[in-house]
């Protein structure tokens, strides 16, 4: 998996890439979530939580509306209130820890002033083909990498010096990496299928892409454009007279569209000259289905429209994690489990 830096929250549309931070395997479905406190923002909630199935948020939590609501009518319908009361006094537990987590880390880094953050993605994932699981937990501060459980060596691991008096802390907590060994192998695996149940209509469904080729004036980059697809998992490429082209080319991240469904953008960047005397073919590949558009003189002069909802870029900008992704061969890593193992999430952390 590609190495990727924790995004700062200064950009709207870069922190939109939340969604698509862990690209889905074909057969691998996950449970992940995603928390944030924030310091130095005060349009926004100092502490937010995200939880994601697949590719469908389902619930969300943030510090001043202070409970977790179902962001889906199939988690709605599923879960009563003993449910929702539940996992509201995890996520109020996992705030306050956090508000005294995000001013010791400023210490330690000699801050003051400024906007900081302390970024948490957790979960787990299972093959339904194979029947492999896997459990991932990662923490990030200020847009880079601070600490990351390995599950394996059973310890966690920081790749800077202001994290050694956390991993020093917490590894001598043995009983509570058993605790998320034990969450992530076996309790969050269990609600992970759960919710694959209660919204099996929904997070099933496939609806193939519209493509469109569009470019804002004669000069500019070419844009292909697939829009309207669900699930996010889409490849798009060039061909140059029928032959692969990959000069001069980007490729965007998947973008959630407000009716669930997403949207991803490839550029080229192409002189007119080029256009004149070759022709250039968008290939999207979605679902086993392959779509083609030409690129033509008579293409739409018209800029893309990032039909994003206004929620989501709340969310993103205060309390959804985009981490720098470690190598696939490192893992994804894992969060606390509640004491008596019952809860979905399991949120709550030593302070660091």
């Amino acid at each position: 998996m590609k190495s990727r830096k924790i995004i700062n929250q200064n950009t709207y549309q870069n922190l939109l890439l939340f969604t698509l931070a862990f690209s889905g395997r074909f057969g691998t479905h996950s449970l992940r979530y995603f928390f944030s406190a924030v310091s130095g923002i005060s349009d926004f909630p100092e502490f937010t939580i995200v939880g994601q199935v697949d590719d469908q948020q389902f619930m969300y939590f943030d510090s001043k509306i202070m409970k977790v609501v179902p962001k889906t009518e199939w988690m709605r319908q599923s879960e009563g209130a003993d449910y929702w009361d539940r996992e509201t006094q995890t996520s109020i537990g996992a705030h306050q820890v956090y508000k005294v987590n995000i001013q010791t880390l400023k210490a330690r880094f000699n801050q003051t002033t400024g906007v900081h953050t302390v970024q948490v993605m957790y979960g787990c994932e299972f093959d339904d083909q194979t029947g492999e699981t896997n459990g991932f937990r990662q923490d990030g501060y200020d847009g880079e990498d601070f600490l990351f459980l390995d599950l394996k060596e059973m310890r966690w691991i920081t790749p800077v010096m202001q994290g050694i008096p956390t991993i020093q802390k917490w590894n001598n907590y043995g009983y509570e990496i058993e605790a998320k060994k034990h969450y992530f192998s076996t309790v969050c695996i269990e609600w992970l299928k759960k919710y694959l149940e209660y919204g099996k209509s929904s997070l099933k469904k496939t609806v193939s892409p519209q493509v469109s080729v569009l470019k804002k004036s004669s000069s500019s980059p070419v844009k292909c454009h697939a829009t309207g697809f669900y699930p996010k998992d889409v490849t798009i490429s060039w061909m140059k007279n029928d032959q692969e082209h990959h000069e001069d080319v980007e490729v965007g991240q998947p973008l959630p569209n407000e009716d669930g469904t997403f949207q991803k953008t490839s550029t080229l960047t192409v002189t007119p000259e080029e256009l004149k005397k070759n022709e250039f073919i968008c290939v999207v590949e979605h679902q086993g289905k392959t779509f083609r558009e030409i690129l033509k003189d008579d293409s739409p002069l018209i800029a893309i429209i990032v039909g994003v909802v206004l929620a989501l870029i709340l969310l993103a900008v205060i309390g959804v994690v985009v981490f720098k992704v470690y190598q696939k061969k490192k893992g994804f890593k894992p969060v606390n489990a509640s004491d008596d193992g019952s809860n979905s999430s399991a949120r709550t952390d030593p302070q660091a």
